[in-house]
């Protein structure tokens, strides 16, 4: 990560950490090495499952930007147990890097709280299981896959272990969630997350820039509601496309066209400052594999694109946060709401019998 020489004014009255090591945002992979030590990375696992805009619980076709092949190398061959991809990816990592600390677990494809609720404990806590090398646990999912007790499962295993769930927000506006076939709208994403937050697990939540008739207005209106509803972390990425998917069948018809590199950079550079110093940010891009890939290219070179974040900060003598501003209630104070998790998809979670696909031991 490039640093900024001449660091501007901060709206905290204290520099945060990434600050004082002269960082233009809370970059994660400093964020971890600043918590455990030492570098920390994660090991992606695929459990096997699927979404409920896939089987019919909410509807069918998944999500048209979405392949899970292209997320997840181990959509491309049969899937293995979770133990062994774990003991497959800690061999992999160390044999990249001399130095790791430890690694977390991260399930990853699809919808990883998609399951029987005791089932869901089984598989979280065989992976925690797996060494003392694990340091923690990170699950993906969508916002309305989250009643009430999945929740209270992520409480107790935060209870000894690090635990992240990170949600599938994508956009605060609901035309783009139909636009995308995710079948849920904004306001179970406010839901899930003020029942979530203050259990003693982390909240991240993903976040998709250049969605078909956004604005740049649009796009900053979710900054703004990501800041508000106070994430403890971020995950921002372009919108790429990959084959085999309804987009890819779009961008081929010149139906869709997808948002240049400059103009990207600008917005994430535009989105960053107005989210909360203290939030870690993630991933600032996306990128899927040449295979996969159909557009754009630029994005598959990660290392320029993130060099040109940092020259933009640089060019403007702003930091993340420097255009932030905290709500009018702050998040810790937001009241714990009902649960509204979709009755078709709690019956999947808290009713159905154990699923044999999900790949245990």
């Amino acid at each position: 990560m490039a640093t900024d020489p001449t660091p501007p004014e901060s709206n905290s009255p204290a520099v945060p950490s990434w600050r004082a090591e002269g960082l233009v945002f809370n970059a994660f992979g400093a964020a971890l090495r600043r918590r455990y030590g030492g570098r920390v990375q994660r090991i992606s696992i695929d459990a096997g499952f699927t979404c409920p805009n896939v089987d019919g619980a909410v509807a069918r076709g998944g999500c048209n930007f979405c392949d899970n092949r292209s997320f997840s190398p181990s959509r491309r061959v049969r899937l293995k147990r979770v133990a062994d991809q774990l003991t497959d990816g800690i061999r992999t990592v160390r044999k990249r890097y001399d130095k790791v600390t430890g690694f977390l677990a991260y399930f990853q494809p699809a919808t990883n709280t998609y399951a029987p609720v005791e089932q869901l404990r089984e598989i979280y806590e065989l992976a925690l299981s797996h060494g003392p090398e694990i340091r923690g646990l990170a699950v993906g999912t969508r916002p309305d896959c989250v009643p009430d007790s999945v929740l209270e499962l992520f409480e107790m295993l935060a209870t000894d272990h690090d635990v992240s769930v990170e949600f599938g927000m994508q956009t605060m506006h609901n035309d783009g969630l139909v636009w995308m076939n995710r079948a849920h709208d904004h306001g179970h994403q406010i839901n899930a997350i003020d029942r979530a937050r203050g259990r003693g697990f982390e909240c991240g939540v993903h976040i998709i820039l250049g969605i078909p008739g956004e604005t740049h207005e649009m796009m900053m209106q979710t900054a703004d509601e990501v800041a508000a509803l106070g994430f403890d972390s971020v995950k921002i990425h372009n919108l790429y496309v990959v084959e085999g998917t309804p987009l890819a069948d779009q961008v081929r018809a010149g139906t869709l066209s997808l948002m240049d590199r400059e103009t990207y950079v600008q917005t994430v550079v535009d989105f960053l400052e107005r989210l909360p110093p203290e939030m870690i940010v993630e991933r600032v891009s996306g990128e899927a594999p040449k295979g996969f890939l159909v557009e754009p290219a630029w994005c598959l070179d990660k290392s320029r694109l993130l060099r040109e974040i940092e020259s933009e900060f640089r060019r403007r003598r702003t930091v993340q946060g420097s255009h932030y501003r905290p709500p009018a209630v702050s998040p810790h104070l937001r009241p714990r709401p009902q649960d509204n998790t979709p009755e078709s998809i709690r019956q999947q979670i808290e009713q159905r019998g154990r699923l044999p696909v999900l790949k245990m031991n």
